[in-house]
């Protein structure tokens, strides 16, 4: 059974929701309740896209294992350095995964981005090489936002820093997907 193309706009939204339903949460909650409300909506979202896609996107089930388990920290030693290195980790990981995944010679962004681009093997290598050096540039903004600034400022910046940085950032790759784009037969 084929299941329709999920629109991009949903695609979008059950990546994005949890963290906007996380900064609400906090400025009306605080953190702690923020957490676990976080949790239960990234869990809600990451069921919401089995449902449609019949598959679970690999960057959104490690966001969610580690949401849960350091959230669930956070929660259980009533510390919330749990939840601020959360985005320090996730991002370190696959910064860290997409340069080994390079030094193998086997670039790993090809897994996650394939439905939606066909770039030739210099253009995969590339882009991969760049979105690494850019999920560790977010780690390391993480660490330093949340080791010398308030929980609140974190929390704007995790929302309103990090989502604008990564589309920025990802809309700053046309030029090389337009440069690497394979074509297709038939034209």
């Amino acid at each position: 059974m084929s299941l329709k193309p999920v629109n991009p706009l949903v695609k979008l939204a059950l990546e994005f929701a949890p963290l906007g339903v996380f900064f609400i949460a906090n400025s009306r909650f605080g953190i702690f309740v923020a957490t676990a409300i976080f949790m239960a909506a990234i869990l809600i979202a990451l069921a919401v896209s089995y449902a449609l896609l019949r598959k679970l996107p690999i960057m959104a089930l490690v966001s969610a294992v580690v949401v849960v388990v350091f959230g669930g920290l956070t929660l259980a030693l009533h510390d919330d350095l749990f939840i601020k290195m959360k985005p320090t980790i996730v991002n370190g990981l696959f910064g860290a995964a997409l340069l080994i995944g390079l030094a193998f010679d086997r670039p790993l962004l090809p897994l996650v981005l394939d439905q939606v681009l066909t770039l030739t093997p210099a253009g995969w290598r590339k882009l991969t090489w760049r979105w690494a050096v850019f999920f560790l540039v977010l780690a390391a903004l993480n660490e330093f936002v949340w080791r010398n600034f308030s929980t609140d400022t974190w929390v704007n910046f995790k929302v309103f820093g990090t989502m604008p940085l990564t589309l920025i950032f990802a809309l700053a790759q046309t030029p090389l997907i337009l440069r690497h784009g394979e074509e297709t037969q038939g034209g």
